[in-house]
């Protein structure tokens, strides 16, 4: 998912078989299968950012919170939750609009506190919560993921 082929080809179709013949790879082969081939990879990306995460900060990580568009492409949120084994909360989609609104208002005195801003803009929107299933073929696929990533 972030091979540098990847950052602004002519051909994004053209570089993903590039990089799938170069990595022994199968090809996709129709427009559906490219999609899934991207948003798979996007998913196991995912979870590579969340044990980096965990690794270097304490906290514990109990769920990941998808906004802006992405937090459309129910599948691509499903995958993640798969993927990560971590519940998936999806929305808002437009939340760089709405947090910009609620800077305005905090600037005007309308908001008293960042903490309020967020409770508005939860009462404000609907999140869709996507529940992780079994991770078995997700924990295989990451595996390859990871090797993958080894090649130069």
């Amino acid at each position: 998912a972030d091979h540098p082929g990847f950052l602004n080809p002519q051909s994004m179709t053209r570089a993903i078989a590039n990089y799938c013949e170069h990595t022994g790879q199968p090809v996709p082969e129709t427009p559906g299968r490219f999609v899934r081939c991207c948003l798979e990879s996007l998913a196991l990306h995912y979870r590579l950012v969340l044990d980096e995460l965990r690794r270097v900060q304490d906290r514990p990580i109990d769920r990941i919170h998808v906004i802006g568009g992405g937090s459309r492409n129910a599948l691509l949120c499903q995958m993640t939750a798969d993927a990560t084994g971590l519940p998936v909360l999806a929305g808002p989609a437009e939340a760089t609009a709405a947090g910009n609104v609620m800077m305005l208002a905090r600037a005007m005195g309308h908001i008293q506190s960042l903490e309020h801003a967020r409770r508005v803009i939860a009462a404000s929107f609907p999140v869709t919560e996507y529940s992780p299933g079994p991770r078995n073929a997700w924990d295989q696929a990451y595996d390859r993921y990871l090797k993958l990533k080894e090649i130069p």
